[in-house]
């Protein structure tokens, strides 16, 4: 099994450990520490060596920080854990409701007398400081760069991650990376400096067309790079992760050992580009006046996906799909409180490693059954295993790591006979999430400008949740990828290639949770008779094909267009999947996809 239950992290370890950290604060005369969700190199995900987060307050979600002050320590949260959160700190943590409450107002009305603050600058972003100390202009708090005073108290921390990189074909990646790294550094000559330095994994994995396993979930190896505006690149790299991919990279990469990435910075000649939001504020430090602000140069050619890495993930979602369907078919047959939410995990993996393309799952799959599944991001444990019981909806959310593709894919399914007011809700986002499926739009708009559109449904009933309706999906690469998001708060305009998540939901905590969510990719739209030529209009073209569950549909709330989509989805569905599928999961399928 690539997923275990085993319970990572409990909140009776939290008070011992925040005592000892508190010793070090008042070993190095600080009033506070900020622990956040990150490491060196500033992706979403971490490995386990730097799991601090977790460690520290026993909160195991994917964003978040906490500030540890001497006598209180807060936990940052968004609006997608505030449940979970409960569940998992003990009372000597506060949660903070984040970002409605910044860092700093809440360390203004901590320490209304002032006090220092330390942090690791391998593990904040200059944007994040920069932020940070505008927003305490006026108050006597500063920020202070120190030594990690988590490593110190940690005393069985595991070894950096050291896996073997691996070389990425070229059929999947439909473009080699020596084109890349000649087209990128143009980019960076155009823009007027003389390099960029990266340090997203999956940026960097992109560029070399390489993969690795540093991360569980996410097909990525650690390391900082220095692309140079000819073309050539500095790979600060792991010795042990580079033997079956040196001759891949070839003479114009040329591979350091990662304790030479600040005395390398040291030396560059400048102008040096660098992403605020991304790199560490150590590597601002160490360029100095050198520093050029611009983006990570791999960012949006990355997210534009090539013809390759489109037909990659389409196969990959369509065999992905066959193995949901298998599932489905299997969990419909089951009587309500036979099963268990492992049981659910267990048997949609197992008809995954069917396909040898598989190299992982994308992220820990959530089965949350009844109220469970109003935790967004739940994670099935031995502690939280439970029934699925009749009158229960069951969110099933997971996805698959192939080697042509990263899939994604959310159903909601009922067990036993649904709640009234489950269906209702049920179908407004189903209405949110046919909205945005059906959606044409100008060229140029980005998230913020069209994510309520998904919403509205549940907004006239005065509804909502409290995720963004879509992230960015890799290429055999991250499931959450930037720069471009479904978000309220997104302004990266929608290019053609570019792969989403559109995935509304409703949650009621103590009560269920639903989510349905298929992944798009942005087309050119065509132009109907009657329609203005001249005018550039994106679409999206639909790549997830499973069932949507018909018992939980109010029918008389579709409107008639609704209503045609789904039809139509679920006949290309039926088409696309039934021959992929062993006849018992047909039959089902034939009944499950028949017309509303």
């Amino acid at each position: 099994m690539f997923q275990s239950f085993e319970v990572t992290a409990r909140p009776e370890q939290g008070p011992p450990r925040l005592s000892d950290l508190r010793v070090q604060l008042e070993a190095e005369g600080l009033d506070g520490f900020l622990v956040p969700r990150a490491d060196a190199h500033q992706g979403e995900y971490v490995s386990a060596r730097d799991e601090r987060l977790a460690w520290l307050t026993g909160f195991t979600g994917s964003a978040g920080f906490c500030a540890a002050l001497r006598d209180v320590a807060g936990v940052f949260i968004d609006g997608r854990y505030r449940t979970q959160v409960k569940a998992q700190v003990a009372d000597v943590f506060t949660p903070v409701p984040w970002p409605e409450v910044s860092l700093a107002e809440w360390l203004k009305e901590q320490l209304p007398q002032g006090g220092r603050i330390g942090y690791d600058p391998w593990l904040h972003t200059p944007g994040q400081i920069a932020q940070a100390e505008e927003a305490l202009t006026g108050s006597d708090i500063t920020l202070a760069q120190c030594a990690n005073l988590v490593d110190r108290v940690w005393q069985d921390q595991p070894a950096p991650a050291a896996q073997p990189a691996k070389v990425h074909p070229i059929e999947f990646a439909g473009e080699s990376h020596s084109d890349k790294r000649a087209r990128l550094g143009a980019s960076i000559a155009q823009a007027g400096a003389a390099s960029a330095v990266i340090t997203l994994p999956d940026s960097l994995c992109w560029l070399l067309n390489v993969r690795g396993a540093d991360i569980p979930r996410n097909p990525i190896a650690q390391g900082f790079a220095i692309l140079h505006a000819s073309g050539a690149v500095d790979l600060f790299m792991d010795d042990a992760k580079l033997d079956d991919v040196r001759d891949h990279l070839g003479s114009d990469v040329t591979c350091h050992t990662p304790d030479a990435f600040l005395a390398k910075l040291e030396v560059l000649d400048g102008p040096v580009m660098l992403d605020k939001s991304s790199v560490p504020m150590i590597v601002a430090d160490t360029v100095g006046a050198r520093v050029q602000w611009g983006v990570d140069p791999c960012a949006l050619p990355k997210a534009c996906k090539n013809a390759a890495e489109i037909k990659g993930s389409a196969e990959a979602h369509l065999r992905d799909g066959a193995a949901v369907v298998e599932l489905l078919a299997w969990l419909d047959a089951q009587d309500p409180g036979t099963l268990r939410e492992t049981q659910v995990v267990s048997q949609l993996e197992t008809y995954r490693r069917r396909d040898n393309a598989l190299q992982d799952i994308s992220f820990e799959t959530i089965a949350g059954t009844g109220p469970n599944g109003a935790i967004m991001h739940y994670r099935v444990t031995e502690d939280t295993d439970s029934t699925l019981q009749d009158g229960h909806l069951i969110v099933l959310d997971s996805g698959g790591q192939y080697l042509d593709g990263t899939t994604d894919i959310t159903r909601t399914i009922p067990i036993g006979t649904p709640p009234k007011e489950a269906c209702a809700a049920f179908t407004r986002v189903l209405s949110g999430m046919i909205a945005m499926s059906r959606l044409i739009w100008p060229k140029g708009l980005a998230g913020r400008d069209i994510e309520a559109i998904g919403r509205a449904p549940l907004w006239y009933a005065h509804q909502d949740f409290d995720h963004g309706l879509g992230h960015g999906v890799g290429a055999y690469l991250s499931v959450h990828e930037g720069p471009q998001r479904l978000s309220r708060v997104s302004t990266v305009p929608f290019q053609p290639g570019m792969i989403l998540s559109n995935e509304p939901g409703y949650y009621r905590e103590g009560a269920f949770g639903i989510r349905i969510e298929n992944l798009l990719v942005v087309e050119a739209a065509e132009c109907p008779e009657g329609g203005d030529a001249q005018r550039d209009m994106l679409t999206w073209r639909t790549l997830t094909y499973a069932p949507i569950d018909r018992r939980l549909i109010v029918p008389d709330m579709l409107d008639i267009a609704s209503r045609a989509w789904l039809n139509a989805y679920h006949a290309q569905t039926l088409a696309r999947i039934g021959p992929r599928v062993s006849d018992a999961a047909r039959a089902w399928l034939a009944i499950a996809c028949r017309p509303l």
